[in-house]
C-alpha cells in the first residue's frame, strides 16, 4: 500500500494542467488491475510464495474512452489462465463500429429502409457528417494498427476463409468477398492476422493477400487450410511453398452432391473411415479402398476421391495432436458468424473502408479475447513438427489452380 501511496503522490508532482485528471484516472485503474492480479495469481510482483498459481506474462495495451479523455492501460497477461478487468467491455469498439457504419450510411443518402429504422430507433437522427468523422476516423486509426501489426515468430498454421458481403458501387449493389486468415504460432497461440476485401478470387487476389501477409513477417509457414478457392493452391505454392489442406466439411459436402440423398449416410460412414486411421499411410490405403467399392455404383464419387486424395489428406502428415484442428475451417466458423450477425445488421454497406472498419473491429475484439485464453495448440507437438521438417520437407502442392 505504500508503494502505491507513492506511486500516485510522484504522478501528482509530475502531472499538469488538463492531463492530471486523465493521468490520475489512468494511475487508479492500473493500480486496481495490479491489486486484482496479486489476488489472483497468490503473490505479489517479485514474490517468492510456493501458494502461488501462476506467473504474470507481460501486458497488452488497451484503451479506455471516459469524459476525461481517452485512458491508456496496460493489461496484465498471465501464463496460465487469464485476467480481464470488470470495468471494461469487451464489446465496446465493435459497437462503436456499428453505429459509425449506420451513420455513415445514414447521412450519406444511401443508406436502406432497415438503416433508417435503426436511425429513427437509436436516436440519432440529429447526428453531423463532423460527429460521424471523428468517430470514424477514432475506430479507423485502432483497426488499422490491428491488421497491419508486425507479425514475429514462427506461424506454421494458417487457416483462411471467405464471406461475402454487400457493398455499393457505382450507384449498384456489388458482392465483396472478405478474406480473414487466421495463424498459429510456434507457442499454441492463434491470433486474426489478417483481413482483405476483393471482388473475385482469382490468383492475383490471393497473391497479393499472401504477400502482404510475408511482408509484416507471417514465417515458418507449413499447411494452409482453406477451402477450395480457384487460383488459391497456385498463390499458396508461389507465396509459402507449403502444404495445402482443403477444408474437409466442405470437400464431405461437395462428395456427397455427388450421391442421391437417400444414400447420404451411408457414403458420409464408409468416406469417414479414412479420416479414422491412426497415420497417413492407413488413412491413403483406406481411402482408395472404400473409393473402390463405391465406383461401381457411383463412379463420379469415386473419381472426386482419386482426384482430392492429396488435399484432403493433407493434415495426415502433421502431429497427431492437432489434427483435430487442421482438417478444416471450423476453428473459423464461430468467428464469421459474429461477422455475419453484424454485417446482416447493416445489409448494404456505403463503401470499403465501411465493411474494414466493422470487420476489423470485431476481429480486433475476438483477437483480444483468444490471448485471455489458454494455449490453441499443444506446445510439445509444435517441437514433434520441427523435427518432422527437419527429417523431410513436406510435400509442396504444385502451382497450378484448384
Amino acid at each position: 500500500m505504500a508503494e502505491d501511496s507513492m506511486a500516485l503522490i510522484e504522478l501528482m508532482q509530475k502531472a499538469d494542467g488538463g492531463d492530471f485528471l486523465r493521468s490520475l484516472a489512468e494511475a487508479v485503474l492500473q493500480l486496481l488491475m495490479e491489486a486484482d492480479v496479486d489476488g489472483l495469481i497468490g503473490a505479489s510482483r517479485h514474490e517468492r510464495n510456493p501458494e502461488r498459481v501462476s506467473y504474470r506474462n507481460g501486458y497488452r495495451d488497451r484503451s479506455l474512452d471516459t469524459r476525461v479523455g481517452s485512458l491508456q492501460l496496460r493489461i496484465p497477461k498471465l501464463r496460465q489462465g487469464s485476467y480481464f478487468p470488470p470495468f471494461l467491455e469487451p464489446r465496446k469498439t465493435s459497437e462503436r463500429a456499428l453505429v459509425a457504419v449506420i451513420q455513415e450510411a445514414w447521412i450519406g443518402g444511401i443508406s436502406t429502409r432497415r438503416v433508417d429504422d435503426l436511425v429513427q430507433a437509436m436516436g440519432l437522427s440529429g447526428i453531423s457528417k463532423s460527429q460521424v468523422s471523428k468517430l470514424c476516423k477514432d475506430i479507423d486509426e485502432r483497426v488499422h494498427a490491428f491488421l497491419s501489426r508486425p507479425l514475429t515468430g514462427e506461424w506454421p498454421y494458417l487457416w483462411l476463409d471467405a464471406t461475402y458481403l454487400k457493398q455499393r458501387e457505382g450507384g449498384r449493389v456489388v458482392s465483396v468477398a472478405a478474406i480473414i486468415a487466421v495463424a498459429a504460432n510456434t507457442e499454441g497461440r492463434r491470433e486474426i492476422v489478417g483481413l482483405h476485401l476483393g471482388p473475385s478470387e482469382a490468383e492475383p487476389f490471393w497473391s497479393f493477400f499472401l504477400k502482404g501477409l510475408l511482408r509484416r513477417g507471417l514465417a515458418g509457414v507449413k499447411l494452409v487450410v482453406s477451402d477450395a478457392h480457384e487460383g488459391l493452391k497456385a498463390a499458396i505454392a508461389k507465396t509459402f511453398g507449403a502444404t495445402w489442406q482443403r477444408c474437409r466439411v466442405h470437400w464431405m459436402r461437395n462428395a456427397l452432391a455427388r450421391v442421391p440423398k437417400s444414400q447420404h449416410a451411408m457414403v458420409s460412414a464408409a468416406l469417414r473411415q479414412a479420416f479414422l486411421q491412426p497415420d497417413a499411410a492407413s488413412a491413403s490405403q483406406t481411402w482408395r479402398h472404400v473409393a473402390d467399392q463405391l465406383r461401381g455404383k457411383w463412379p463420379k464419387l469415386a473419381s472426386f476421391m482419386d482426384e482430392t486424395e492429396h488435399d484432403v489428406l493433407a493434415y495426415m502428415t502433421f502431429p497427431a495432436q492437432h489434427r483435430v484442428k487442421l482438417h478444416s475451417t471450423n476453428p473459423l466458423e464461430r468467428l464469421n458468424k459474429e461477422v455475419k450477425r453484424r454485417a446482416d445488421v447493416v445489409g448494404i454497406f456505403p463503401n470499403e473502408q465501411s465493411i474494414i472498419r466493422l470487420i476489423g473491429a470485431i476481429l480486433l475484439e475476438q483477437n483480444d479475447e483468444w490471448q485471455l485464453q489458454s494455449r490453441y495448440m499443444q506446445v510439445e507437438a509444435m517441437a514433434e513438427l520441427n523435427t518432422q521438417s527437419n527429417e523431410a520437407q513436406p510435400a509442396q502442392i504444385p502451382p497450378r489452380a484448384a
